[in-house]
């Protein structure tokens, strides 16, 4: 299970970071899902090993541009490419007008259906066969969310001495439960797959959160979570000068969040363009991590575009190196 940062800027790009733009990934560039989509993100996707073509679906946490902008651009050259597979795209219900709108006013059309699924739904739940996502509502000046992305159908193990002493014996039988279904012989008798096969390890779950000032909001779905991006726009500092309106998280804030959840593994995103990256840039983005580290004793990670993370089995994380490619 995999992620990779196309934006890590808030508001606006700077010359090292773009918007707000995330893909997770199951296991390859097949099973990849997008989580916002700001202005440049079909660019950014370009330089990594995914593509528009193969996105299993679409999911915007809130309307504000620099978590939408990129959506006309990238579902039109989607189509212009071939692409005929339908797309979900999970958002609020002005995303879809918006979307309708640039379509019918620019002479596009679309290969493929859309299918436009409310995120703001009572009871929102989604799912195919990799991942159940889930929504938790923030604070911001818009209606927001977190989507909390769980693994499905995970590996089971045969457990063969039980096969063995109800004489049954390897065969097609074996892997059809292996897979998770249940199979009946030819004698009658139904197998059930967890009667038969043991799941050795828990599912892994990501929380991946949208514009957000109270990450108190999150306490619930922390508990059995092993990872969660969270934005930092500011040091506590600069919120203090900026005042209550922006509706942000500082690194403090958050840090201070996940040490009392005992949240495992934290990476902050979603940078305020005033943080600058290069040698002697004033303010300088590490400003963050220097804030967040006194009050979090886990594995702490600035996010950076293009870099890509994998939580491991294990529940591990790791950043790997640089997710381009050339």
């Amino acid at each position: 299970m995999e992620f990779t940062f196309l934006g890590t800027s808030a508001g606006t790009p700077t010359r090292s970071r773009n918007v707000t733009g995330l893909v997770v990934c199951h296991s390859g560039p097949r099973s990849s899902y997008l989580v916002d989509c700001g202005e440049g993100t079909q660019h950014q996707l370009l330089r990594t090993r995914y593509s528009a073509m193969q996105l299993r679906a679409i999911f915007i946490t809130h309307i504000h541009g620099d978590h939408t902008f990129g959506l006309p651009g990238l579902l039109t050259s989607a189509s212009m490419l071939g692409r005929t597979e339908a797309l979900d795209v999970i958002a609020p219900v002005q995303v879809q007008r918006f979307i309708t709108a640039v379509i019918e006013n620019s002479d596009s059309s679309l290969s493929y259906p859309l299918n436009f699924i409310d995120s703001e739904a009572p009871g929102f739940h989604w799912q195919d066969e990799h991942f159940e996502v889930t929504a938790v509502a923030l604070s911001h000046r818009v209606p927001c969310r977190a989507y909390v992305f769980t693994e499905r159908n995970l590996e089971r193990q045969l457990l063969q001495e039980k096969l063995w002493a109800d004489g049954i014996e390897p065969g097609p039988n074996w892997g059809e439960l292996q897979k998770g279904n249940d199979v009946t012989l030819a004698d009658g008798r139904l197998l059930r797959s967890e009667d038969y096969t043991h799941i050795s390890r828990v599912a892994r779950r990501l929380i991946v959160g949208g514009d957000n000032d109270n990450p108190a909001l999150l306490t619930q779905v922390c508990k059995d979570s092993h990872a969660l991006i969270h934005e930092a726009t500011y040091t506590q500092d600069v919120a203090d000068r900026v005042g209550p309106w922006p509706q942000h998280s500082s690194a403090e804030q958050v840090a201070r969040f996940a040490e009392q959840v005992q949240m495992p593994n934290l990476v902050l995103t979603h940078f305020s363009s005033r943080y600058q990256s290069g040698p002697g840039g004033a303010p300088h983005i590490n400003q963050l991590a220097a804030e967040a580290m006194p009050h979090y004793r886990g594995q702490l990670f600035l996010a950076r575009d293009f870099e890509t993370y994998r939580l491991e089995k294990d529940l591990s994380l790791t950043c790997l190196t640089n997710g381009t490619t050339t």
